[in-house]
């Protein structure tokens, strides 16, 4: 029987479902309309769907060719050839996708220390019986790890069921393999560090979770030989809070510094873009608290790519990816000139919006359940639906349906806390600048404040951030007088 090289017309249309479903994002409702089609699969509820069953139709298409004489994807020639291989690639995803699961696990007990893939002998076969070269096992390999590590993480730091948490899942994977998988395969698979990801939402939102899920699943190299990767996952991301450090030491820290550079730098130190690793990321936390002339520094970082420790005229090369975070809305840090707008839009290639517990709650209030489910089964080791019913009751009975939940998700761990413990929760009344100034939005926004709620609420705005009575007097344009009335007027109507 002569090989066939060229696929049919329902062939070719069956393949092509197959690369759609590898190119859509698994967060998005399109990857389980592919699924539910490829496997002709008669279930009225997509939601239903079990991917096995895809995976059973991909294969039986697959030795349906093998029987006419042809299986490895080299048989085939032009895109029908770029379709057989994206068949066998989902294959191979779907057949080792749980140990890539155990595996991951095994590394993150393992913690920095790169350990073999215990599965690899056997993934290398499955991939050279299908016709692959050892550099495209290799990119194989690295790319189901990476897939699998990203769809891991997000899915399990980031649940909800709620709109804008799909929609902020959706993000992150588009975040880390772009919009098109197929385009990061074959171009972007190692350049993603050119793509700065900036990260807004209220403190206590997720907005560590969604830095985190990112900065774990970026690209690590695979080493056939060896059959380890280059370095573990666990040491990719580096974070720091630019809030807990002085203007003096921020350089240091971000930059590293030589000994003798200034006064107390009694050895040399490394900063974070010296420690981080050429596949890692950093995450900049609280990016709104620096400086314009460090931002200038941040700002050769982006664009360069290189840097000099305080006190050293070596320069030093970057190589990783940078994530930024801030409880700012960013059009106040760039209205106030916190920005400086060259490095705002070096920042700006990827913005992500983590939406507040109250907005998710608001969109659908089953969200708190789910949560609260799962903020006790990590805090006791197991699912215990005694333990959430008597949370539930207590939050529903002591702060009511409609609590704002101030300081978002953080603010709940501490209430399933206080509720274990004392079986109490009087909720909390906001005192930091983005609570308050959460408040104020939405006030203008539902237009139920009076002018003097909102003058006093600004005058409080401001006193919370600059500390003086006389630097909001000097900005508002008012006697100090009147601005501590107003202030006072605000702290005792919250």
């Amino acid at each position: 029987m002569d090989k066939q090289t060229r696929l049919e017309g329902g062939q070719r249309e069956f393949f092509a479902l197959v690369k759609a479903a590898i190119s859509a994002n698994p967060f998005g409702p399109e990857r389980t309309v592919i699924d539910v089609k490829i496997s002709a699969d008669s279930i009225a509820d997509p939601g239903f769907h079990e991917v096995e069953k895809t995976v059973e139709a991909v294969n039986k298409r697959l030795d349906d060719l093998l029987q006419q004489g042809s299986w490895s994807y080299g048989d085939f020639e032009g895109e029908d050839r770029s379709l057989v291989e994206g068949a066998h690639l989902f294959v191979f995803f779907y057949s080792f996708r749980k140990k890539f699961d155990a595996f991951i696990q095994a590394q993150t007990a393992a913690d920095e220390k790169s350990i073999k893939l215990d599965f690899a002998s056997e993934a290398i076969s499955f991939l050279q019986n299908r016709g692959f070269a050892p550099e495209e096992i290799r990119k194989a390999v690295e790319t189901a790890y990476q897939f699998r590590r990203a769809f891991s993480f997000i899915r399990s730091n980031l649940i909800g069921r709620s709109r804008v948490m799909q929609k902020l899942r959706h993000d992150l994977w588009n975040s880390i393999f772009t919009h098109n998988i197929d385009l990061y395969r074959r171009y972007l698979w190692n350049r993603m560090e050119d793509f700065t990801t900036l990260i807004l939402g209220e403190t206590g939102s997720g907005k560590g979770s969604a830095a985190s899920a990112i900065g774990h699943s970026g690209y690590i190299p695979f080493d056939l030989k060896k059959q380890r990767f280059s370095e573990s996952f666990t040491k990719s991301l580096v974070t720091i809070n630019l809030s807990q450090f002085p203007e003096t030491l921020i350089e240091s820290e971000l930059f590293g510094h030589k000994k003798g550079a200034f006064t107390g730098a009694i050895q040399d130190h490394k900063g974070v873009f010296e420690r981080c690793s050429p596949h890692g990321v950093i995450l900049l936390d609280e990016i709104g608290e620096i400086a314009g002339p460090v931002q200038i520094k941040l700002l050769q970082i982006l664009q360069e790519r290189v840097f000099y420790p305080v006190g050293s005229r070596k320069k030093e090369r970057f190589s990783g990816r940078v994530i930024a975070a801030t409880n700012r809305p960013i059009e106040e840090l760039r209205r106030g000139d916190r920005f400086r707008d060259d490095f705002y839009y070096r920042l700006c290639s990827d913005i992500i919006h983590v939406p507040s517990l109250r907005e998710r709650i608001q969109e659908d209030p089953a969200e708190l359940d789910d949560l609260l489910a799962v903020t006790v089964k990590r805090m006791v080791g197991e699912e215990t639906p005694e333990l959430v019913e008597m949370v539930r009751n207590v939050v529903v009975r002591e702060l009511g349906e409609d609590y704002p939940w101030y300081g978002n998700v953080r603010e709940l761990e501490q209430c399933v806390r206080r509720v274990l413990v004392k079986k109490t929760y009087e909720g909390d009344k906001p005192h930091s600048a983005p609570d308050l100034q959460s408040r104020l939005m939405a006030g203008i926004e539902l237009g139920n404040l009076s002018v003097h709620e909102l003058m006093s609420g600004y005058c409080r705005l401001l006193y919370e951030r600059h500390g003086t009575y006389e630097e909001v007097a000097r900005r508002t344009e008012l006697d100090r007088r009147t601005v501590t009335k107003h202030i006072k007027d605000w702290r005792d109507s919250s």
